[in-house]
């Protein structure tokens, strides 16, 4: 049993995808969230940029004295979790493994896309751990640079023109492949889950990485009996720029009402 709270990070708003699932999964923990919101979106950035970011992001958290980091953001995942697993005492997860093992199960066809920002494209990671997985699998990725923005600006709705368009424009490429499953390889592309299902047909399976991360969450601290044990958890939201449009967003992420206001905090201090 650990009582201390878990810690979860992101660049903006996508991370609380995660959070939704972590609180469904494991009611007792305590989550203390950060959303990087002076620096959103990561997913242009270079991979000593992405770096340097997610350190000040793990050192603001490690100050709650956390039990354990989700990384609950694709870019940083792909481009930099096994520097941070290797600098930590305390376990660190991505969302990459747990959504290629959730792919991998879950196709039949063996055709796999992958929809993330351009620097998860780009550093290749979901093609490696695929192929580690399950060498018959063939992958097919698409860089969806202008999803995150959107979302990150409350254009994530069926029937929102825009959203559609660009929906349409990155994913009608991926669905004349064959694909059968989909990886939703950014954390805050669940809320476009609606309109992404309705480009790629009900044939394919869509894939959630943040709720796959947290599912792995569970299992470590469960390996490492870090449970904790309390009627119910409690969650925490601080972010790095206007707190209170991440506030008014965050709901629709969570799909509940806040607990409390979000935090300010000013991340270049870590």
């Amino acid at each position: 049993m650990d009582q201390r709270p878990i810690g979860v990070f992101d660049s903006g708003s996508g991370g609380l995808t995660a959070v939704r699932e972590i609180r469904s999964i494991l009611p007792s923990e305590n989550i203390i969230y950060f959303g990087d919101t002076s620096r959103v979106p990561y997913g242009g950035r270079s991979p000593e940029i992405l770096l340097h970011y997610a350190r000040q992001d793990v050192h603001f958290l490690r100050s709650f004295d956390v039990k354990a980091l989700l990384v609950a953001c694709g870019t940083v995942s792909t481009n930099a979790l096994p520097v941070l697993a290797a600098e930590s005492d305390i376990p660190i997860l991505g969302v990459v493994e747990p959504a290629c093992a959730a792919a991998a199960a879950a196709t039949r066809n063996k055709k796999v896309g992958l929809i993330a920002t351009s620097a998860s494209v780009r550093s290749g990671a979901y093609e490696r751990t695929l192929a580690a997985m399950d060498s018959t699998i063939t992958v097919y990725a698409g860089a969806c640079p202008l999803f995150v923005p959107l979302v990150e600006n409350g254009r994530f709705r069926p029937g929102d023109t825009v959203i559609e368009t660009v929906a349409r424009e990155y994913l009608t490429p991926l669905r004349d492949t064959g694909i059968d499953t989909l990886i939703l390889g950014c954390t805050h592309y669940p809320l476009l889950a609606e309109v992404i299902a309705g480009v790629m047909g009900s044939g394919v399976t869509l894939i959630d990485s943040g709720a796959s991360a947290a599912r792995a969450l569970r299992q470590t601290l469960s390996d490492k009996d870090l449970l904790a044990q309390r009627a119910s958890g409690t969650l925490t939201l601080y972010a790095s720029d206007q707190p209170q449009d991440f506030g008014a967003l965050a709901p629709q992420f969570l799909r509940r009402p806040l607990e409390g206001a979000v935090l300010p905090v000013d991340i270049e201090r870590y």
